[in-house]
C-alpha cells in the first residue's frame, strides 16, 4: 500500500485535529499499514450473542481503534457505546443505524460481524466491495448459494476474511489436527462431528410466545432484511433467531462451522467437501412452530477416498466435538482443552480438579495434547496467537488468516447438504468441485431461496 510522505501525515493529523466533532485516529488505510503510529480501524455490527465478547478482544488489542458501531435495535446499540467509549474513556465510537452508511465510511479499515443468519450475506458483500476486511461469524451464510457469492466478493474484491471458528487458534485442536494429517492413526476411515441438540433460551425469552407488535427501539422490517415477513414474536428475535429457519439454521448450522472445521483440518478438505450426505434420522417439528429448527438429528456424509463423516446431535454414540477414526487409532478434540488419543505416546497424562472453580473438588486425571517434535510432525499446520490477534496481523501482512472465507465456505456445506437431506427425506449427490447437487432439481432450489424485496443478492 502507497504510503503518504510524513509531512502529509502531520497535516492530516492537525486538519483532523481541528475537525468538530472527528476523532483524531489516524486510519491505517491513510498512514500504510507499516506506519509505528498507525491504528487498525474498525466498525463492529451486531451486539446480540457474539457481538460482545468479539468486541472485547479487540478492545485489547493496542493497534485497533473501533471508531463505528451498527445495531437496529437501539437498547443494543447504547450497550455497544457505553461498552466501546467506557473503554476508551472517550466518545469517539460513532453510532449508526443503517449498514450502508458505515461501510461507505473511507475511514475504516475493518468491520466485525455479529449478525443473524439471514444478514451474513448482504453485509459481508457490500464489505467486500468498499474495501474492508472482515471478521465474520459463522456458518459463513444462511444458504451456500448465499456463501458462495460472499467468496466471490472476498476474492474479487481482495480482502481479508477470518471466521470466528476460534478453535483454529486453541493447541489441542490444532495437534489433534496434526496427527491426523500427518497420518499417525493410519489411513483414515471415519469421522465424528458431534453437535449440540435441541433448543437453548439464550435470550431468557422462550415463553414470550405471543404475536405482539415490536418495540419502538426495534426496526424490525431491517431486522427481517431479504427474510421472508413474519409476525413479531419476541421468542423468535433477538438471540434465539437460531431456532427458526427463516433466519437461522439451528444447532445444526450453529455449530457446524466450528467442529465440522476442524474435522476438515484433519482431513485436509479446506477446500473440497463430501461426495454424498445421506439422512440418517432428524426430529424436526412443523415449519409452522414458533421455534421449527431439527432438535435431534443424525446424517452421514461420504467423502473421496472412502471417508465417511457422521453428523449428529443428540445420539450418545457421537460425542460433542471431533473424532477422527483410523486404521491404527483414534484421535479426539473438544471445547476447554478437552483431548484423546488411542496412541499413548502421543497424548500427557496431567492431574486437575475435577470442577476447576471448585478447589475442593476431586483430584482426576485427564488427557492432554502433547507438543510433539519435528521428528513426528512433519507437516505443520497454522499456528496463531490468538484468533483476533491472527485477523490483524494479516490485515496488516495481506497474507491468510487461519480460517479464510474458502475455508469457512467448505466448512459450513456437509451441514447446509444435511439441512437439505432432511428436507427433501432422500440422499443428496453433490460435485464438490462444481459445487452443485447432481440429479435432484428440487434438492438444489434449496441451495438458495428468493430475497424479500428490496433486497438482492449480487457481488
Amino acid at each position: 500500500m502507497k504510503r503518504i510522505p510524513v509531512s502529509s501525515r502531520r497535516q492530516f493529523l492537525a486538519k483532523s485535529a481541528a475537525a468538530i466533532g472527528f476523532p483524531t485516529i489516524i486510519p491505517a488505510s491513510v498512514l500504510g499499514q507499516n506506519a509505528p503510529s498507525s491504528k487498525i480501524t474498525m466498525a463492529v455490527f451486531g451486539w446480540g450473542m457474539m457481538g460482545p465478547s468479539n468486541t472485547a478482544k479487540f478492545l485489547q488489542e493496542q493497534d485497533c481503534q473501533i471508531v463505528a458501531a451498527c445495531d437496529i435495535d437501539k437498547r443494543n446499540l447504547q450497550k455497544a457505546l457505553d461498552t466501546i467509549n467506557g473503554a476508551y474513556k472517550n466518545q469517539d465510537c460513532k453510532p449508526y443505524h443503517d449498514y450502508r452508511e458505515v461501510m461507505a465510511r473511507k475511514d475504516i479499515d475493518t468491520v466485525m460481524l455479529a449478525l443473524p443468519d439471514n444478514w451474513h450475506a448482504l453485509t459481508a458483500i457490500e464489505a467486500a466491495k468498499n474495501g474492508k476486511d472482515i471478521y465474520g461469524e459463522k456458518p459463513l451464510a444462511r444458504t451456500i448459494a448465499e456463501q458462495q457469492a460472499i467468496v466471490k466478493a472476498v476474492q474479487k474484491h481482495g480482502r481479508i476474511w477470518q471466521t470466528g471458528s476460534w478453535q483454529r487458534s486453541e493447541d489441542n485442536f490444532r495437534i489433534g489436527a496434526e496427527i491426523v494429517r500427518n497420518g499417525l492413526i493410519g489411513k483414515l476411515k471415519e469421522v465424528h462431528v458431534g453437535l449440540p441438540a435441541g433448543h437453548n433460551d439464550f435470550a431468557k425469552t422462550g415463553d414470550k410466545r405471543s404475536v405482539t407488535p415490536p418495540p419502538a427501539e426495534l426496526d424490525y422490517e431491517m431486522w427481517i432484511g431479504p427474510a421472508t415477513m413474519q409476525d413479531y414474536i419476541e421468542c423468535r428475535v433477538h438471540k434465539n433467531w437460531r431456532w427458526d429457519y427463516n433466519i437461522g439454521g439451528g444447532q445444526l448450522l450453529d455449530w457446524i462451522g466450528h467442529h465440522c472445521d476442524i474435522a476438515h483440518w484433519g482431513m485436509g478438505m479446506d477446500s473440497s467437501g463430501p461426495e454424498e450426505v445421506n439422512p440418517i434420522q432428524v426430529d424436526m417439528p412443523p415449519r409452522t412452530d414458533i421455534w421449527n429448527t431439527a432438535t435431534k438429528y443424525r446424517a452421514e456424509a461420504k467423502y473421496a477416498g472412502g471417508i465417511t463423516m457422521t453428523i449428529a446431535g443428540g445420539h450418545d454414540d457421537i460425542k460433542m466435538g471431533t473424532k477422527w477414526i483410523g486404521t491404527d487409532g483414534w484421535v479426539y478434540v473438544n471445547r476447554g482443552g478437552a483431548y484423546d488419543c488411542s496412541n499413548p505416546a502421543f497424548r500427557q497424562t496431567v492431574k486437575k480438579r475435577k470442577d476447576d472453580k471448585d478447589p475442593k473438588s476431586e483430584i482426576i486425571e485427564v488427557a492432554k495434547a502433547p507438543k510433539l517434535g519435528d521428528d513426528v510432525i512433519k507437516t505443520r499446520l497454522y499456528e496463531t496467537k490468538g484468533h483476533h490477534r491472527n485477523f490483524l496481523d494479516c490485515v496488516k501482512s495481506r497474507q491468510p488468516t487461519v480460517t479464510p472465507v474458502e475455508t469457512a465456505h467448505h466448512s459450513a456445506t456437509p451441514g447446509h447438504l444435511a439441512l437439505i437431506s432432511f428436507l427433501v427425506n432422500r440422499s443428496i449427490k453433490w460435485d464438490p468441485a462444481k459445487e452443485e447437487i447432481l440429479g435432484d432439481a428440487d434438492a438444489a432450489k434449496l441451495l438458495g431461496r428468493e430475497y424479500r424485496g428490496p433486497w438482492k443478492l449480487e457481488v
